[in-house]
């Protein structure tokens, strides 16, 4: 078996790559793939096709839907998938077939979740709105509080979570499934055991009983009154559950597929997913899926993809779809704070003071009162514990440590603690907010984090040499209490983790921001009932929410509308590298368009016709291009218009053909130049207008390096409207990048983890039996792409007499492609396939000596010419059978 994949653990025929990549792909399941039928044709027609044609296979997902027709399945027999492949392709009730692919639960970062289901036991069992002003942070940092102010909720409209499920059991998400409840309606696509790569078996309950991920995402759409204070963005909405996670595994782009039409042919109104892998390409199939719905006019919202650390160019599917509305993250402005409460008293002041902490691993803490003790009273100490402690340190054992948060590993931190018997620990925190921190170590009980300020003041009162005796409850039944703290470091700006486009094709990515980070919502009873999150997949929902609200307010949900309204209201924000905060813009592919601003969009009377504009790149620059202001409103309108340009963002390090990793190398001076057919114009009342944009991109920067120019074009009306619609650009050639790594392009062996390359004429001895045996080494192909390539070929070139007759491809004589090539719409990095002798037409190759030749279709490449594949070929090495 031959998979190309990424970063993952060494399976039989699946190999890892040694390399420092960011994300998964989705993986392909062997033998799996989605067929869509030609119109006049049916599931039962394709397979009794198949049986009379003694081809076996399973059905894994029957896709019958009003805007996709078709199945997916599973061939019986691996070996001659690749041939078995092609012959149903070249049916001719075959419209397009392809590989079923699987993706990850999302990896949010959880801050907070509780220890105790009854946290969420309020009697809230039927539908109300709540009362009174609304004061949660996100929903005032995107105006919903001002919308929920008068009244609006997203009565009547239904909003399809497509997730994990969701569990409707906790009193804030209705406490029942069905008919007047708040989720009414919905499935489970899958069940507990699905893992991506068996066979689903789908029931009708959607309850979230095992991840989490969907309950989040419900409530922060649509929570109900609760102890906790908050509500959803839009509480009056509907919400459908359509579960495509088991427990523990992935997400087939057949079951994602069948969730998205099944949400859409169940009547759903708008309808948002927090999922994702590495893409960066519009044609895959799931981002196809979704395109189609939105183009029939349901707006589909899908979280941007959290691996913002990636660079530049790292657009996640199905959010890289055309029309689909990609959702960055930005940080919430407070960090709310679920402490236990504790007491410290001092000598001074023996009456007991409360502070807030939260436990970590392990957390045996027990009932203790004990002196605080600090290895330096620094609290500007980057680095405070991470060296051995001196000599004349006292025995810590009857103390509880105190340590700052940085730099080191807390393992690191507890392991010097743990030196002089220290048994527990407390850590102060170098940020807003605590977390949950993970040091086990041997001799320590118990650790925890407190606040920067808790901290630094224990820190002020132990320099004096004042005792403080900290006095803990064990964590079990200590009582919680809810608070927050104002993010000052990066509240309101990019999250860090949010994933930068644009697309391959240079399609703006993301299209809005929304609130993503240290977000408070739902969770599964089972599972402490309420959580503190961080994600795009935080993020998504809430933009889900918005367009509810809008649509109520405008009595419209057509997806193009809504899309253009919230981009050209939003705030656009200054770029934080989540250390500082710099006095420019952040480039359009990392926030699109800015802060969601749902007021503001929902009684705009200003429409514009696009989200954004993309000039492209130099050899496809579209070099003027033209948008319509729409005047919904009563009077004449005149709007003023300039250009405010965002930082120019390097896409490649220096003197390399690799991009970037976060924080990308910005040019906040290098801007392009905008001309606009009217700097000025006037449109009359329920009218329109045509703008024409020509750009003159930056000068000065080294187009070798791909440079993504971006800004925003403002519009400044006489009405009030202070609008902004983004573009960006790319300065030098895509096409003449580089796309294939060849010096990380090599043969190595799937029995070494650290995938070293192997000597040349080095000799495998496989198996004969065409199947994976997890005792056999492997020859394993390691490919290194620092951009993506729509067609990645790994061609087998015959070396000795005795193999098997080659023909011509590509100007090259191959035997074919190994199995499991070529692979399509790949996203960059490095990646790892073993090969086990069989072709893609499943046979295998005679005893003999071959190199493996791996070609990468260049961007905008031909793939039918030879010249637009980079290439690099392995050592020769040698095949027997065993």
């Amino acid at each position: 078996m031959v998979l190309f994949t990424r970063l993952l653990p060494i399976t039989a025929g699946l190999i890892c790559s040694a390399a420092a990549a960011i994300q998964e792909t989705a993986r392909v399941v062997p033998g799996a793939y989605i067929v869509e039928l030609a119109d006049d044709h049916d599931v039962t027609a394709f397979y009794n096709n198949l049986g009379s044609s003694k081809v076996h296979v399973k059905q894994r997902m029957k896709l019958e839907y009003s805007l996709f027709k078709g199945t997916s399945f599973q061939l019986n027999n691996l070996t001659t998938a690749e041939t078995t492949a092609e012959q149903i392709a070249n049916l001719s009730m075959v419209k397009r077939m392809w590989p079923v692919r699987v993706y990850s639960v999302p990896k949010d970062e959880v801050v907070w979740k509780g220890s105790d289901k009854n946290i969420a036991d309020a009697a809230l069992r039927r539908r109300r709105a709540p009362n009174g002003n609304d004061t949660f942070s996100p929903h005032v940092m995107t105006q919903v509080n001002q919308l929920r102010a008068e009244g609006v909720t997203g009565e009547g409209i239904r909003i399809a979570v497509i997730d994990t499920g969701v569990d409707y059991d906790h009193p804030a998400l209705g406490g029942c499934f069905g008919d007047g409840c708040l989720v009414s309606y919905g499935t489970d696509l899958v069940g507990d055991n699905y893992t991506g790569f068996n066979t689903p078996v789908p029931d009708d309950d959607p309850d979230d009983q095992c991840e989490g991920h969907g309950s989040h995402v419900a409530g922060i759409i649509a929570a109900q009154t609760n102890g906790f204070g908050f509500t959803g963005a839009a509480p009056g909405v509907t919400l459908g559950a359509y579960r495509v996670f088991g427990c523990g595994g992935s997400a087939g782009n057949d079951v994602l597929i069948a969730a998205y039409n099944q949400a859409y042919d169940d009547g759903s109104d708008i309808i948002t997913a927090s999922i994702g892998g590495a893409s960066g390409w519009s044609e895959d199939p799931w981002a196809v899926a979704v395109q189609r719905i939105v183009e029939a006019g349901v707006p589909c919202t899908v979280s941007a993809g959290n691996d913002g650390e990636a660079g530049i160019f790292y657009a996640s599917t199905a959010a890289n779809g055309k029309r689909v509305t990609a959702i960055a993250s930005v940080d919430n402005t407070e960090s709310p704070l679920f402490l236990l409460n504790g007491t410290y008293s001092t000598a001074n002041s023996p009456s007991a003071d409360s502070f807030g902490w939260t436990p970590g691993a392990p957390d045996n803490w027990g009932n203790v009162s004990l002196p605080l003790w600090a290895v330096n009273y620094d609290t500007t100490d980057p680095a405070n514990g991470c060296d051995p402690y001196p000599a004349d340190t006292p025995n810590l054992s009857g103390y509880i440590v105190l340590i700052r948060r940085g730099t080191c590993t807390f393992v690191q931190k507890a392991t010097n603690a743990a030196a002089f018997g220290a048994k527990r620990i407390l850590f102060y925190n170098n940020i807003a907010g605590v977390i949950s921190i993970s040091a086990p170590v041997d001799g320590i009980l118990g650790v925890g984090t407190v606040t920067a300020e808790q901290g630094a003041e224990w820190i002020s009162l132990l320099s004096t040499n004042t005792t403080v005796i900290v006095n803990i409850i064990d964590p079990d039944s200590a009582p919680t209490y809810l608070d927050s703290e104002t993010n000052t470091l990066t509240g309101g700006f990019l999250s860090d983790y949010t994933s930068w486009g644009p697309t391959w094709e240079v399609d703006v990515k993301p299209q809005l921001a929304a609130p993503g980070g240290n977000i408070l919502s739902t969770y599964p009873l089972e599972l402490g009932g309420y959580a503190v999150l961080s994600g795009t997949s935080m993020a998504c929902p809430l933009a889900a929410a918005v367009f509810a609200l809008i649509g109520e307010v405008r009595g419209s949900l057509d997806p193009a509308e809504l899309e253009n309204l919230l981009s050209a209201t939003s705030n656009p924000n200054l770029f934080n590298d989540g250390t500082a905060t710099y006095p420019f813009l952040a480039p359009v592919a990392q926030q699109g368009s800015g802060l969601i601003q749902a007021y503001d969009a929902a009684y705009s009377t200003t429409l514009l016709s696009v989200s954004s504009l993309s000039f492209n790149d130099t050899d496809h620059f579209a070099g003027t291009l033209n948008f319509t202001i729409d005047n919904l409103g009563s009077e004449d309108v005149t709007y003023s218009l300039a250009n405010v340009v965002a930082a120019t963002a390097y896409t490649l390090d220096p003197n390399s053909i690799f991009p970037s990793l976060f924080p990308n190398e910005l040019v906040p001076t290098a801007g392009a130049d905008l001309a606009f057919s009217s700097d000025k114009v006037t449109v009359p009342a329920d009218s329109s207008a045509i703008i024409t944009v020509t750009v003159s991109p930056p000068a000065g920067l080294a187009a070798s390096r791909l440079p993504v120019y971006s800004g925003y074009i403002t519009l400044n009306s006489t009405s009030g409207e202070s609008l902004s619609l983004p573009y960006l650009g790319v300065v030098g050639s895509l096409h003449n990048a580089t796309v294939l790594d060849t010096a990380g392009t090599y043969l190595s062996q799937s029995s070494d983890p650290a995938l070293n390359p192997v000597p040349a004429n080095t000799t495998f001895t496989l198996p004969a039996t065409n199947g994976s045996d997890a005792n056999t080494t492997y020859p394993a192909v390691v490919i290194d792409l620092a951009l993506g390539s729509r067609l990645v070929r790994a061609d087998v070139i015959p070396q000795s007499a005795n193999s098997s007759s080659p023909k011509e491809v590509l100007g090259v004589q191959t035997l074919g492609n190994i199995f499991g090539f070529p692979q399509t719409y790949v996203p960059r990095g490095q990646a790892g396939s073993s090969w086990d002798g069989r072709l893609a037409d499943g046979s295998l190759v005679p005893a003999g000596t071959y190199s493996i030749l791996v070609r990468a279709l260049k961007l905008f490449g031909d793939e039918t010419k030879e010249d637009e594949f980079e290439a690099a070929e392995t050592v020769v090495f040698g095949i027997k059978y065993s």
